[in-house]
């Protein structure tokens, strides 16, 4: 049965005070089935960004706990930093993760809307995928006004509460939703001027800004406001005027994409009525938003992002528009910060990305990958960037696992005298080296003048690196795969019924047992083909690497086809036994042939060389 998991990424008002952060996140912690992964404070905006997951009920009872314990020690009356806020627990996303829908956690956040507002008296909005109408959708029209505008709000018709209460001067309100994943992320400017900043922020967002003409350089918002009149319709993002409104969004749509009173409303303005409004201009990407601050402690102005769909609009995408516009404004980009924890997939991404620009090959191990990213956003600018803590569902082996052991550990343990890690295991091993030296030799042949063979070489080294990975994890599972057979074996047998039950788990534990090795010499198959290319496209002076790969990966293959073949005496399905003989048959002798194909070719290779050198 697969996992329910969900992640809450609470953001309480509090980021200088590490006793009262310690409280909330202790709250939180102390329910059972609840594992805090992040906890980031910031001290100028006041506010602390807690990310913890779990099954859908114990993460619904970590946020009523964090909220609960935040109206306790957190004050909003006292409260003041750079970041906007309505309460104690400002927003509370529920963010879908393995086998859970959007929809499973707009119920959640439901759930935790009526409870608070039951139990704790504190008013409650719902948001994003949870929201009770389209307009509340967006948190930034949520939370307009802040909590110093929250009685008014509370007072207004069109914005009670989903889940009312009485005024709660300390606490506030919250905020509670759903949404896809939300990468923070902070560009830093090599300036002291928030302004400098908000500049920028306003060219990126979604949301874009009001437009200006005339000296809009270096600094837009240096120019003069226009609006639009009867006759005089302009467009925001060009010189284009129309006669009529709806020329001008004819216009905004066929020639930059965008639906012009769509804009309008995001930005507050009534689209029916244009005639002496501000004109807007479109921001660069979808699914962002950006404001300008500055932060004292790092005595630098911010780009403070919101990536709603990292897979729209990612965060190297903005970073590097960032990077230009600061360029133009004579200003320097000194690095960025991820607030919080970012998806693997996203910076992943960006590795292959910044490795893409620079030419290298994006068939390496992930961790380089990972830290091609890490260097070319300068996330390390501000802040130490680690990787195991920042990254959620980094791919790691278990610290006991085989794979995870020093080599000369691993190898003692083979040479002990218990049947596992066996032959398995280091069938598994050899696979995954014959893959390794595959991609090892691709990307020493990258980088040539033929960008047709390049590309070859890449994708060669990027599904190397595939199977490599898939090897390592083999080695373990070959070891788990007899352990289970084995305790299949120590169930007991004194009635008939258990003698039954016992030889059914063993039957079944002998085919898991086949099917773990058959898998690791068929994806070593895939390897030893992989180490032929390699040999066939990668320099001479690399063959004999390439040569051995294919030998390394051929006896993952000969070696996991033994593993099957020994265990299928013991199997009592006949046309099972018979169709896992044929195809082991055939296997193998496809293994073979291209064996021999790759040593034959190298060492012809190699007889052509020391020829040549004679002459």
């Amino acid at each position: 049965m697969s996992r329910r998991l969900v992640e809450c990424v609470p953001n309480i008002s509090e980021g200088r005070d590490a006793m009262k952060i310690k409280q909330v996140v202790d709250a939180i912690s102390a329910v059972s089935g609840v594992q805090v992964l992040d906890v980031d404070p910031g001290a100028d905006t006041n506010r602390t960004v807690i990310t913890f997951v779990g099954e859908p009920e114990a993460v619904l009872a970590g946020a009523f706990a964090c909220i609960a314990e935040a109206a306790k020690v957190i004050d909003m009356r006292q409260h003041h930093g750079a970041h906007p806020r309505m309460g104690a627990t400002d927003v509370t996303p529920f963010v879908p993760v393995e086998g859970v829908t959007m929809e499973d956690c707009a119920e959640l956040a439901r759930r935790l809307g009526a409870r608070v507002a039951a139990e704790l008296a504190i008013p409650v909005y719902l948001y994003e995928a949870a929201a009770s109408r389209p307009e509340r959708r967006n948190l930034a029209e949520v939370r307009r006004g802040e909590y110093e505008g929250l009685g008014k709000k509370l007072q207004d018709p069109a914005w009670q509460p989903d889940f009312a209460a009485p005024y709660h001067a300390q606490a506030g309100a919250c905020i509670i939703g759903a949404r896809e994943f939300l990468v923070a992320y902070n560009v830093t400017l090599n300036s002291n001027d928030k302004a400098h900043a908000t500049d920028i922020a306003f060219e990126l967002r979604e949301k874009g800004r009001v437009a200006r003409r005339g000296r809009v350089k270096p600094y837009y918002q240096a120019g003069e406001l226009i609006y639009y009149a009867e006759g005089s319709f302009p467009c925001g993002n060009c010189d284009f005027t129309g006669v009529t409104f709806q020329e001008t969004v004819d216009h905004c749509a066929s020639v930059h994409g965008y639906d012009l009173p769509a804009l309008m409303r995001l930005n507050d303005v009534d689209p029916s009525k244009p005639v002496g409004e501000k004109v807007r201009r479109r921001g660069t990407f979808n699914h962002c938003k950006a404001i300008g601050w500055y932060v004292d402690t790092y005595r630098r102005a911010q780009i403070s992002v919101n990536l709603t769909d990292y897979k729209q609009t990612a965060p190297h995408t903005v970073l590097e528009e960032a990077r230009r516009l600061a360029a133009e404004r004579g200003l320097v980009v000194t690095g960025s910060e991820i607030v919080g924890l970012v998806p693997f997939q996203c910076l992943l991404a960006s590795g292959r990305h910044y490795l893409k620009a620079m030419g290298k090959s994006t068939g390496v191990p992930t961790a380089d990958i990972l830290q091609t990213a890490v260097f070319s956003m300068g996330l390390g600018d501000v802040a130490p960037f680690e990787v195991e803590k920042k990254v959620l569902g980094l791919p790691t082996y278990d610290p006991k696992a085989l794979v995870a052991m020093p080599v000369h550990a691993f190898t003692d343990e083979v040479s002990r005298d218990t049947p596992a890690p066996g032959g398995g295991s280091i069938a598994a091993l050899a696979g995954s080296q014959g893959a390794a030296l595959a991609s090892m030799v691709a990307n020493l042949a990258q980088g040539g003048p033929d960008a047709e063979k390049d590309a070859k070489l890449i994708a060669l080294a990027e599904k190397a690196q595939v199977l490599k990975d898939r090897l390592m994890v083999a080695v373990d599972a070959d070891t788990n795969a007899f352990n289970a057979f084995m305790d299949a074996r120590r169930l007991p047998d004194a009635t008939p019924e258990q003698k039954t039950a016992r030889q059914a788990a063993m039957q079944a534990g002998l085919k898991v047992a086949i099917d773990v090795p058959l898998d690791t010499a068929k994806t070593s198959f895939e390897a030893l083909e992989l180490a032929g290319e390699a040999a066939r496209l990668g320099k001479v002076a690399s063959i004999t690497d390439a040569a051995v790969g294919a030998q390394m990966a051929y006896a993952g293959v000969r070696g996991g086809i033994w593993n099957v073949v020994i265990n299928l005496k013991d199997i009592t399905d006949a046309a099972y036994v018979a169709d896992m003989q044929a195809e082991c048959a055939s296997l193998l002798a496809q293994a073979g042939a291209a064996l021999k194909e790759v040593t034959d070719h190298v060492d012809q290779k190699l007889l052509d060389r020391l020829n040549k050198a004679k002459k």
